[in-house]
């Protein structure tokens, strides 16, 4: 992510966006046409052999570390993080991935130095502004998971000006987890459903997987297939903990920074030699035997 897990703190009421960082930490998605499109080519057309994921969800982690490894500032290492953003996601549309999840922002990180939190909004008003022409041009819509309302005014109106921008993109959707938290979205879809309830509206016995997903944040989306973390560690930090429940996990050394496009392919290749057997076993796989509970779909 551009910032890396930490722990919950309670949200600055005073925070503000400030100057823009320098441009030159942001090159457009248009200048760059790299020997890297060659791989998203050669991976496309094996379709018969490399299974795509419906919906990846990445982890972007080690953003800090990559930095202090160069004694460089942090917030260095997260602006370097942000063209690892953009590879990732121009990568993923292109291979035709329909759903990329970001941890952009987790509820937990307004715990983070001042300093750092005001300048990773500085570089979400930046990438709202800056790659809006692009993201459209490559049919990606914008989508936001978490408690957007906390965020600056500021960043606030940039993001949902990038969502209104992108809205008729049809090729991947790009979903931000802003302010977000998997144990918080479970708990608000728990208590909406609760209240539905007791006023009669809905039956205890109505109430299934589905019918749950509803009720949370992350309803446009499906179950997430490959989930990604780099920087080394091994958990899931409270990202996506419903939607993950039968995902491939891919917990990579590297940092955030350092991810490249054939990072992507490389975990979308060993994705796709997995057997995802969903409770079955590997012959009632082979027989096509259908699982004992339907996928989440996005809700309507």
């Amino acid at each position: 992510m551009w910032v890396g897990p930490g722990r919950v703190s309670r949200i600055p009421s005073n925070l503000h966006t400030g100057p823009p960082p320098p441009a030159l930490l942001f090159a457009t998605l248009s200048h760059r046409k790299l020997a890297w499109l060659r791989e998203t080519e050669n991976i496309v057309s094996e379709n018969g052999k490399v299974r795509v994921p419906r919906h990846i969800a990445i982890i972007m982690d080690g953003n800090g570390r990559w930095a202090r490894e160069r004694g460089l500032e942090r917030v260095e290492g997260h602006a370097e993080g942000a063209r690892a953003v953009r590879d990732a996601v121009e990568t993923a549309a292109r291979i035709g991935v329909e759903y990329l999840t970001l941890y952009a922002f987790s509820v937990a990180n307004w715990a983070r130095p001042r300093g750092e939190v005001e300048a990773l909004m500085r570089l979400l008003v930046d990438f709202a502004k800056k790659e809006r022409s692009e993201l459209r041009s490559l049919g990606i819509r914008v989508n936001v998971i978490g408690a957007l309302e906390d965020l600056p005014t500021g960043t606030r109106h940039a993001v949902e000006d990038l969502i209104r921008y992108t809205a008729d993109g049809d090729k991947m959707t790009l979903t931000l987890a802003l302010s977000y938290g998997g144990r918080q979205d479970i708990v608000e879809a728990a208590r909406a459903l609760a209240v539905r309830a007791r006023a009669g509206l809905v039956l205890p016995e109505e109430i299934d997987e589905s019918f749950f997903h509803r009720e949370m944040t992350t309803r446009s989306l499906p179950d997430v297939d490959l989930l990604i973390r780099t920087g080394g560690e091994s958990r899931l930090s409270d990202f996506l903990l419903y939607e993950a429940a039968y995902a491939e996990l891919s917990f990579l050394p590297i940092m955030w920074p350092d991810f490249r496009p054939s990072t992507l392919l490389d975990a979308i290749t060993q994705f796709s030699g997995k057997e995802r057997r969903f409770g079955r076993t590997s012959d009632q796989v082979k027989r096509g035997e259908a699982a004992a509970f339907d996928p989440l779909d996005p809700a309507e």
